[in-house]
């Protein structure tokens, strides 16, 4: 019938053609003007259940649209806009006029009125458009205007209500039922949304517990449904009471429901018809009518920072009242809400929003005159009321409750009014234009029931172009969307919105990202290790972007193995004390972390273990003499399996590590305490099997007969190992793949990985769906994250300027939410791409997920994947790999990658899932070689390191790294050590060999002494006067490279000197013999006389001896510098740079005065010690000892490097 539909615009002109129904007939709808302010509306007829709308071009022509909006009204008035999923608002039209374009609608609409707004057509056309809906009538019940109703019901096991309901009021009872011992359930709107809350009735009023929040902005004049199923577990045979619109309890405050209900069902009873028909089951209270009359307020949209709407406004002066009302509501914070001019004045009036609270100025001349601030958190999304009111001198301003009088006088006879934004061209009927400027931001959001002197506004007047003017404005409705309903943010992430994007605040959730999606901690302690980090507690987030919340764990760092350890409220040995009458003790042990946090750390580690021992005295375990035990535990996930053997034994064995071993001190029980003897004794062990972990809680059972004693200990748990973090799979050519089930990432995906090829191109991983899909490759130095969420193919890249088929580990992080797109590649910042504010989001995928290839075989990578994580769960590559034909399990070669993490001459070693830095040739220990080893020195000790002879060498198969061999003088030496110390003058290195080669190294100045030649003097090299006794640290780097040195016979005098204070991170060339003697000293050749206490003291020794040095090279004539000359005489303390690498040499002093006795006396040599006497400064002529102290501290200087 074509007397359903009315086509409108601007001019009122309607070029209306017959046969407007598809798939066929002539003609179609197109309006004389084609452009943003056309409509078409469709009458029903009735109510009508909407599932599908057709579109088709006007027929002949290439008049059609390609995209419009659909809106749906039961009035004709108070339109909305139907929105598909992902809040998707337009709808995509034809592209010609003769193909059918059908959408189903996802949710059907019920209206009776149905208007299409084109928004594009074909540019060389004009809007064309016939149409088709599909549908079948909808049918109701009478409705019901509401503002409280009671109908007594019998209650059942299982409850269901359902209803309609519409209304204008934000907060109201919908529902109230009465149970039992004094419960009762209500169903309300606050603030437009639904909350389900449980209330308890005895005792002090509390408040009530929130069961459920729907919904959000249902204060909007239409239908919605509601469905209430509530199950019980007994049946009760009682009357209850259910009120509809109110409550019916005095201690309950909540305003009644005000609006309209429709289709209220209590199961199969439709109680509108009840009360309707007087049924004695129901009761009317108060004002309620089976009718649903409908408001005539229009409301009006400004949807753009552009939109404005300008009114013409005349007023009496001899009233002496002018009043401007309106309702508005939005999420900006900001904006222009009311202005005009005072022509008389010569001023302006702003009414505007800031920091969501309504400010009132009046400028004249650029001046400020007046300003009024009034309301708080107005931009919440709920309507809110102003009033402006000048009477008789008297200024009012009112926002909703909050009201601001002023004495002030206006003479004002004719105004331009202007809402929204505008650069104000003039008042209708004026022929004079003036204009106008606006400081501030543009309104965005809805208004309503505008009255000019108590006048209400008619905007479909308005919308006729009949008053007034205006632009981009949505004319009777409120197109107001709440962008947090629901929440796109994750794990606890707070958010907040505009009118046009909303925001996740992430703080204190231990996530982030655009939708608090990604998480800032690692997965474990592993990976936690390779970031380069030392022992320490760090806070473990298992399954990254998971629901898992992150946990505060330690990470043992000290070990080549890192452990991760979760204590509990009690580790130590703890001595059972019995109870009279108590037979059994029962003790439970509380983790810190929740429970599915420690299964996932245990399911996620290679190994598991927790301590779990037993000592006793006539206290017997496990084996009674029916079998069954004395004592068990319970391990495993919660609440525990009880478990009937012991620490170190196997599960189920119901024995003892000891019956495991065969060694138990009575070879007829299987645990020592069964042998019930009254010596102590115990049972250890450790609980390694991962599914009876952690251990819950103990049951100890024979503790009570007299004499009877035990105490027990259960360990924290300690788990090692990631197998996540190197589970990696070889690509060896280019039509390998793994394939994995569908990847379900609609809202979020987050897609991390690492990467090595010395391919240049590649595909990482693919899935597709029907349009959609998702894919990461590699081109050649790029990374290129492309995606399809139906918005149509986006693209995310990143460059490198390193080469990226270097074969090296590289990371890939690629993510995706509603809001964004980001791709980050190793450490280079991250590269985002920002979503369409309205636009498709459900990524939509079906086929498989591909890695290392493509579903064509084609484009495929050539290389290692390792740790590949999508939304926290990490792909087991190998196991897919161990079955897949070219594709292999694990990846070696991790050195190349994480071999700088291994310091101080350490060596990387490769392991099969792994590395480990091998610091047996450092100086320094500790996973990566970075600890120092320091000790304190008391006068009387010393270290002495004995160097093998050659020929005891080739005899012996050791292959230790700190026992070298040299058959000739070493041709230089590399000597670094760290000091603190108040002696002076002391001795910190003495070197020497039978061959009566030497080398010093004394301190009150720094001071080297060595002769290259006997028929020389003895070369001495200062560092330039400052004392080095001072209690500081210093560090000193020593580099010699020339020829070897010559022994002199009063080195035995020279270790009177001794040395008292720190010494750390001592190393000659190879060797380190301090570490040698602290941490190996039964299988190193060491010999240490007197107290050696290891110590922290040289910890602080962290200066970079390479970062600034100035070098002086000696040359190899050995009279190319005279005696006693200094080799830095005039070294500038802010361009030289101490070493922070003087490690190796004090020890190798001492250590040698000892290997110098032993070859001497083992070589038969002629060489004989004088008598050792107190060393002075007249000694010898050599030396040249500085007791005074200087008074210039060295611990400001940069550390000097000294090349010899």
């Amino acid at each position: 019938n074509n007397n359903l539909f009315k086509s409108v615009n601007l001019i009122n002109h309607i070029y209306m053609l017959h046969f407007l129904f598809l798939p066929i007939g002539a003609g179609g709808w197109s309006p004389l003007i084609s452009d943003a302010y056309q409509r078409l509306e469709v009458d029903l007829g009735e109510r009508t259940k909407i599932t599908a709308v057709a579109t088709q071009g006007r027929y002949g022509s290439s008049d059609w649209l390609t995209s419009y909006l659909l809106m749906f009204s039961d009035t004709g008035h108070n339109w909305k806009q139907y929105r598909q999923e992902d809040s998707l608002g337009s709808f995509p039209g034809n592209s010609n006029a003769d193909s059918v374009v059908q959408h189903k609608l996802q949710q059907p609409a019920v209206a009776r009125f149905l208007r299409l707004i084109p928004l594009d057509w074909n540019p060389s056309g004009r809007i064309g458009l016939r149409v088709e809906t599909y549908g079948c009538p909808y049918s109701e019940s009478h409705p019901l205007t509401s503002k409280s109703s009671d109908p007594g019901l019998e209650q059942k096991s299982k409850e269901v209500v359902s209803l309609e309901f519409k209304t204008m009021k934000n907060s109201g009872m919908l529902l109230h039922a009465e149970g039992q011992h004094g419960f009762s359930l209500s169903l309300e709107l606050d603030r437009g949304k639904l909350l389900l809350l449980l209330r308890q009735a005895s005792g002090p009023p509390s408040e009530p517990r929130r069961l459920a929040s729907l919904g959000s902005l249902l204060d909007d004049q239409h239908w919605h449904h509601v469905a209430l199923d509530i199950r019980q577990v007994r049946r009760h045979k009682h009357n209850k009471k259910l009120s509809v619109g109110a409550s019916q309890r005095p201690d309950f405050f909540k305003e009644n429901f005000h609006g309209c209900l429709e289709n209220l069902l209590y199961h199969d009873l439709n109680l509108i018809e009840l009360s309707k028909h007087r049924d004695p089951q129901t009761s009317l209270q108060g004002n309620v009518s089976f009718f649903c009359p409908e408001p005539t307020s229009v409301a009006v949209t400004f949807p753009e920072p552009q939109s404005f709407l300008q009114l013409p406004w005349s007023t009496s002066f001899s009233s002496g009242t002018l009043s401007i009302g309106f309702q508005f509501r939005t999420w900006n914070k900001a904006g222009l809400l009311i202005t005009f001019d005072l022509p008389q004045q010569k001023g302006v009036v702003w009414l505007y929003l800031s920091e969501a609270k309504i400010c009132f100025q009046i400028h004249k001349a650029g001046r400020k005159l007046l300003e009024i601030n009034a309301g708080s958190a107005l931009n919440d999304g709920q309507w809110h009321s102003v009033d402006f009111i000048s009477r008789h001198g008297h200024l009012t301003v009112s926002v909703d409750k909050d009201k601001v009088t002023l004495f002030l006088f206006f003479f004002v006879k004719y105004f331009c009014l202007t809402l929204g934004f505008l650069l104000c061209q003039g008042c209708p009927g004026e022929g004079q234009k003036q204009e106008c400027r606006n400081p501030f931001e543009g309104f965005q959001g809805c208004m309503r029931l505008i009255t000019l002197d108590n006048q209400l506004v008619n905007l479909i007047t308005v919308q006729q172009r009949l008053l007034g003017n205006y632009s981009q404005l949505q004319i009777d409705m409120c197109g107001i969307t709440d962008r947090c309903s629901p929440s796109h943010c994750e794990h606890g992430g707070v958010c907040t919105q505009s009118w046009t994007a909303f925001q996740c605040n992430c703080s204190d959730s231990g996530y982030n990202g655009a939708t608090c999606h990604s998480s800032v901690f690692e997965s474990s302690c592993e990976a936690y290790k390779h970031n380069g980090n030392t022992s320490g507690y760090f806070y473990i987030d298992v399954d990254g972007s998971g629901p898992i919340k992150p946990q505060l764990v330690f990470c043992n760092m000290t070990e080549e193995n890192t452990w991760l350890v979760i204590q509990h409220n009690n580790s130590e040995l703890t001595r059972v004390r019995s109870s009279p009458g108590v037979n059994q003790q029962a003790v439970r042990f509380e983790y810190p972390a929740e429970e599915e946090q420690l299964l996932a750390v245990i399911r996620q580690s290679e190994h598991c273990q927790q301590e779990l021992s037993y000592h006793c005295r006539k206290s017997r375990l496990l084996n009674t003499q029916e079998g069954s035990p004395f004592s068990w535990w319970l391990g495993g996930p919660s609440p525990g399996r009880v478990q009937t053997y012991w620490g170190g034994a196997h599960p189920g064995s119901q024995q003892c590590a000891c019956g495991l071993q065969g060694n138990c001190v009575d070879l007829q029980h299987y645990c020592n305490c069964d042998a019930d003897r009254s010596e102590w004794t115990e049972d250890s062990g450790l609980v390694t099997h991962k599914g009876n972990l952690p251990v819950r809680s103990l049951v100890l059972g024979d503790v009570q007969r007299p004499g009877s004693e035990a105490a027990y200990r259960v360990g924290p748990l300690r788990c090692r190992g990631d197998k996540n973090f190197w589970n990696a799979a070889f690509f060896d050519k280019e039509t390998s793949y793994l394939h994995f089930p569908t990847f379900h990432g609609e809202l979020s995906a987050d897609i991390s990985f690492l990467f090595k090829t010395t391919a240049s191109s590649g595909v990482f991983l693919e899935n597709l769906g029907i349009k959609d899909f998702i894919r990461i490759e590699l081109i050649s130095s790029q990374v290129v994250f492309s995606f399809d969420v139906g918005n149509g193919p986006r693209e995310v890249s990143v460059y490198s300027s390193v080469p990226l088929n270097d074969n090296r580990w590289h990371q890939v992080q690629a993510k995706r939410n509603v809001k964004e797109a980001s791709l980050q590649l190793d450490g280079l910042p991250v590269v985002r791409q920002q979503a369409p504010a309205d636009g498709h989001f459900h990524l939509q995928l079906n086929s498989q997920l591909f890695i290392g290839g493509t579903a064509s075989r084609q484009k495929g990578f050539r290389g290692c994947i390792r740790s590949l994580q999508l939304n926290g769960a990490t792909l087991d590559l190998e196991e897919r790999a161990k079955i897949t034909p070219g594709v292999r399990p694990g990846c070696p070669g991790h050195c190349s990658s994480y071999g700088s993490l291994c310091h101080h001459q350490g060596r990387c070693v490769e392991k099969d899932n792994g590395f480990h830095c091998d610091c047996s040739q450092s100086a320094y220990s500790g996973v990566f070689c970075q600890t120092e080893v320091s000790a304190i020195f008391k006068p009387e000790t010393s270290i002495s390191y004995i160097f093998k002879e050659p020929f005891e060498f080739s005899r012996n198969s050791s292959t230790s790294p700190l026992s070298i061999s040299s058959n000739m003088p070493p041709k230089g030496e590399d000597i670094s050590l760290s000091f603190r110390t108040t002696q002076s003058p002391a001795l910190l290195l003495l070197v020497s060999s039978v061959r009566r080669q030497y080398l010093t190294l004394l301190i009150n100045m720094l001071e080297v002494r060595y002769k290259l030649d006997s028929s020389q003097e003895a070369e001495v090299l200062r560092s330039g006067g400052r004392s080095l006794a001072d209690g500081q640290l210093h560090s000193l780097h020593i580099r010699r490279l020339t020829d070897s040195v010559v022994l002199k016979n009063y080195l035995a005098r020279l270790g009177s000197l001794g040395y008292s204070g720190c010494l750390s991170v001592v190393r000659f060339n190879s060797v380190s013999p301090l570490k040698a003697a602290l941490l190996h000293p039964n299988n190193s050749p060491v010999v240490i006389s007197g107290p050696l206490v290891q110590s922290s003291c040289g910890s602080a020794a962290s200066a970079n001896p390479y970062a600034a040095e100035n070098t002086n090279h000696l040359s190899d004539d050995p009279g190319s510098m005279g005696s006693g000359q200094p080799l830095v005489n005039a070294m500038k303390t802010d361009s030289v740079l101490i070493g922070g690498v003087i490690a190796v040499v004090i020890f190798v002093v001492m250590t040698i005065l000892a290997i110098t006795a032993r070859f001497l006396y083992r070589r038969k040599e002629t060489y004989h010690s004088q008598e050792v006497k107190e060393v002075k400064q007249e000694d010898s002529q050599d030396f040249h000892y500085n007791h005074q102290a200087d008074s210039h501290s060295v611990s400001g200087e940069n550390p000097k490097e000294f090349f010899l």
